[in-house]
């Protein structure tokens, strides 16, 4: 499993850079600056959504019926907060794994000038979250202690197609969740501008990442793709489970013990979950990577 496994997946091929280079072109011409983008001056307007309320855990559970609109925006706004520093969280980890894909490669090759390039989006994107979280006016929500650990240990181990795999799970995720807000006149309009700078930039950081994910799989050998696979899973699961922090039924107002009980058992916001990630197993599966250890974590995260 080791050098004889690992080798081969380090040699370069045209086809990957011309992928880099397709998309450092993209960059060049379709890119955002969330700083002049996006209208940090216009006070929050409460009339607004947070997120789609469909895609809010609480829709369609009792407890959301007994809610006020006021309640349900408040909800959103809390939840849309909260993946946003869910987003950051990874997005740290996402540049620390690429930087370490790099490091000892050539800077003026095609893929390293990309991943320099998709590094400096993912800072500017980190920035533009947390300003719309706190206008969005939620606390800094962080993943609990286990799942940070997690990330600190993966993101210094993890490496080929363990690490482009699980970037693209996360950003697969959002991608869904977001090109709905983005399109919902509901959700208030500083946050549809954020949603759209992040989908078209984070289209270039899934080609890349499906791409790379491919390239390193060609040279693993049967007990590493196996490996790999729960591996991917597992960071998946954590990924998840942490987009919307426990604690947003409290901040928003609501009895936390209930809401966190009935969004637990919230069918819908399941099925939301699972039709969203359907693209994404089909390429898992294509990839061989929905193996039978690694297809209970997705399940247990809902995502098929």
């Amino acid at each position: 499993m080791a050098s004889s496994t690992v080798r081969p997946e380090a040699q370069d091929r045209p086809e990957d850079h011309e992928v880099a280079r397709r998309l450092l072109d993209s960059a060049a011409t379709l890119a955002y600056d969330p700083a002049t983008e996006v209208d940090w001056e216009t006070p929050l307007d409460k009339a607004f959504h947070g997120a789609s309320p469909e895609w809010s855990t609480l829709y369609g559970t009792a407890y959301w019926q007994e809610m006020s609109e006021a309640q349900r925006r408040e909800l959103t706004r809390h939840e849309a907060a909260s993946v946003a520093s869910t987003g950051i969280w990874f997005e740290m980890i996402l540049q620390q794994m690429v930087l370490r894909d790099i490091y000892a490669k050539d800077p003026a090759g095609a893929d390293v000038q990309w991943a320099l390039t998709e590094i400096a989006e993912e800072c500017r994107h980190s920035i533009m979250f947390a300003r719309g979280a706190r206008k969005l006016g939620a606390p800094a929500y962080r993943p609990h202690r286990l799942a940070i650990e997690l990330g600190r240990a993966f993101k210094t181990v993890a490496f080929g197609e363990a690490a482009y795999a699980a970037i693209l799970v996360a950003e697969e995720v959002l991608d869904v969740m977001q090109r709905d807000w983005m399109r919902d006149e509901r959700v208030v309009p500083f946050v549809r501008t954020i949603n759209n700078i992040h989908v078209v930039e984070e289209s270039r950081h899934m080609k890349f990442a499906r791409a790379e994910t491919r390239r390193h799989l060609s040279g693993a050998g049967r007990v590493r793709r196996r490996i790999h696979a729960l591996v991917i899973a597992i960071a998946s699961y954590v990924i998840v489970t942490s987009m919307v922090n426990k604690n947003v039924y409290a901040d928003a107002g609501l009895d936390g013990k209930r809401a966190i009980a009935e969004a637990k058992a919230n069918e819908h916001h399941k099925s939301m979950m699972r039709s969203s990630c359907a693209g994404l197993m089909d390429f898992l599966a294509s990839a061989r990577l929905l193996t039978k250890p690694a297809l209970f974590f997705y399940k247990r995260a809902h995502l098929i």
